[in-house]
């Protein structure tokens, strides 16, 4: 047994090492490659483009680099139940005519595309027709050298439903895309430093949950759909020329349930939703906080409803964006509204609610929907004169922008969404926010803990969705 060693070594001499030239091409092992087959792959530098033509597994170890050469697509399938993990997917082509992209996945159904790293790509991962597909837990970087919009879309979903868009980090990239596909699952996502985090058009029953969306133009834009459910994300510090932390544009029975909203120039944007009569927009549960307008709406929007939201130190709580008068929404559902820092209220029966209605009828913030400018000085010694004016004369009060009949005393803060990085230093206000709301949930501040609450329902029965 002591010569043992040393017979191993000379057998280890005597095997032949494969070198980089005499490694097989990724082509050559696929062409020999049988549908059901798993291939695994050592790390190394393949050239591509690479095209799968049979449904595989291809498993990487010690991350193979599959290096577009910069031309093209990286990596385009073809074939259904294609499974691709494990790869440094990078340098694709720069084209956005031909949408050049990391990895395509073209009438492919029920693709997995996981724990892979997508760098130096246009695109990222660009699914087309592809129904019952999931991507989970990559890495997506687009180009830093190029300009935002020109950057394309780190993952584009197109007329593919039941997919599942889980636990992916991007960063650096133009949008995430979601467009004409049904009964989407977007969850435990990191989407920063982009254009439009979530970018939703003619999605019906898509599912938005734990996600993080932050130092964006928008978190998330959301457009032609019907009963998209966005709960437990938080949305910060989306600051571009929209600044939306959610858009929403022709919604029809959307539900926006315990969400953060930190730290963005309008926290929640609505325009024209609902736009059927018979559907209905719920607010519930969440936190628009120090936000420079925390909900934005256009005199037209009608049938939403809104209760139990903590509206905090916002520096405009609600803005009627081009002024007039807001009606048809309802403030306060079965008795509970919303939880206003700048309610002057009491509450002598100690119910948990205030005994006068909550108004929002400042005049600087009547005057700043029609003078935007003016809001250089909302900190200034002159908005509190001119709010005082209002008050000691009641000629010049302006009328209320809505009523809280039941506006609540404490607020309400959701458990368990994510957790937001360190913020820049320069953001003094985001970080007296955060630590504010943070030390409060860990303390379990009684006034902070998250109490049973009735769930309001909507009032209309949400229509089915149109077959087209």
């Amino acid at each position: 047994m002591k010569h043992l060693p040393l017979l191993l070594a000379l057998l280890w001499l005597a095997v032949p090492v494969a070198t980089a030239a005499q490694r097989p091409t990724l082509a050559a092992l696929l062409a020999n490659a049988q549908a059901g087959d798993t291939i695994e792959i050592e790390g190394g530098v393949y050239d591509g483009p690479l095209v799968i033509t049979q449904s595989v597994t291809l498993i990487g170890r010690n991350w193979p680099i599959i290096d577009g050469g910069g031309k093209g697509t990286v990596i385009t399938i073809l074939a259904p139940d294609v499974r691709l993990e494990g790869f440094i997917i990078r340098n694709s082509g720069r084209s956005l005519d031909a949408e050049n992209s990391g990895i395509v996945v073209q009438q492919a159904p029920r693709a997995i595309i996981a724990h892979n790293q997508i760098e130096e790509t246009l695109f990222g991962i660009y699914m087309d027709q592809s129904n019952n597909s999931t991507i989970n837990d990559n890495i997506i970087h687009s180009f830093e050298d190029v300009d935002l919009p020109r950057r394309g879309d780190a993952i584009r979903i197109w007329y593919s439903d039941d997919v599942l868009v889980e636990n992916n980090v991007v960063t650096n990239a133009r949008d995430v895309v979601l467009w004409y596909s049904s009964r989407l699952i977007v969850r435990g996502n990191e989407v920063r430093d982009g254009r439009y985090g979530l970018h939703f058009m003619y999605c019906d029953d898509a599912q938005l949950s734990d996600n993080l969306l932050y130092h964006n133009s928008v978190g998330a834009f959301m457009m032609y759909s019907r009963r998209i459910h966005l709960h437990h994300n938080t949305i910060a510090s989306n600051r571009g020329p929209s600044g939306f932390g959610v858009g929403l544009k022709d919604m029809d029975d959307t539900i926006i349930t315990d969400n953060l909203f930190l730290d963005n120039r309008v926290g929640i944007h609505i325009d024209g939703s609902p736009r059927e009569v018979d559907s209905v927009g719920l607010f519930t549960g969440n936190v628009l906080g120090y936000n420079d307008i925390g909900l934005a709406l256009l005199p037209s929007v009608r049938h939403n409803q809104f209760s139990n939201n903590s509206f905090v130190e916002n520096q405009e709580q609600v803005a009627i964006e081009g002024g007039g008068a807001m009606a048809d929404n309802d403030w306060s559902i079965a008795g509970h509204g919303n939880y206003w820092s700048d309610y002057a209220g009491f509450d002598a029966d100690e119910d948990g609610r205030g005994d006068i209605p909550y108004r929002a009828d400042r005049l600087f913030e009547t005057l700043l929907e029609t003078n935007p400018e003016l809001r250089l000085f909302v900190y200034s010694p002159s908005a509190s004169a001119v709010d005082f004016a209002a008050k000691a004369f009641p000629i010049v009060r302006p009328q209320s922008k809505l009523v809280d009949d039941f506006p609540l005393m404490q607020p309400i803060v959701p458990v368990g969404n994510p957790a937001l990085p360190a913020p820049p230093q320069s953001s003094a206000v985001w970080v007296l926010s955060l630590l504010t709301l943070g030390s409060a949930v860990l303390m379990g501040w009684p006034w902070l803990k998250p109490t049973p609450r009735p769930q309001p329902t909507p009032t209309a029965v949400p229509q089915p969705a149109c077959s087209d």
